[in-house]
């Protein structure tokens, strides 16, 4: 067999694995009424439970906003890599079950439809 025709053949398994973990990723399974039970129980004393009733102008309003936004940003807060005195305890127990539910459920609720 031939080397280039060999880097091919690794290439292409690379590529799909590749594929596959991120198929399986985009794939992982969110529970809505989980969601919902966390952000009555976490979420719900600054942010509302429908993430737009929040306790002060400076808390982010969470309604209707992006699910890939939302886990990103919890994933950060759970790592120290976004820092906040606030949400970093409380992300930081969370499961990645309990952040994709919660981001789920939170970017299912109505947005914002005024500005304030």
């Amino acid at each position: 067999m031939s080397m280039a025709r060999s880097m091919s053949g690794t290439r292409c398994a690379v590529l799909v694995a590749l594929v596959l973990g991120m198929l399986s990723g985009a794939a992982q399974a969110r529970d809505y009424e989980a969601g919902k039970k966390k952000a009555e129980e976490v979420c719900k004393a600054c942010h509302g439970a429908d993430g737009n009733t929040t306790l002060t102008p400076e808390t982010p309003r969470l309604g209707g906003q992006y699910y890939d936004y939302l886990v990103h940003s919890l994933q950060a807060y759970r790592k120290g890599t976004r820092e906040n005195p606030l949400m970093s305890p409380m992300a930081k127990p969370l499961t990645d079950a309990e952040i994709s539910d919660v981001a789920w459920y939170f970017s299912k609720q109505q947005g914002l439809l005024e500005k304030y």
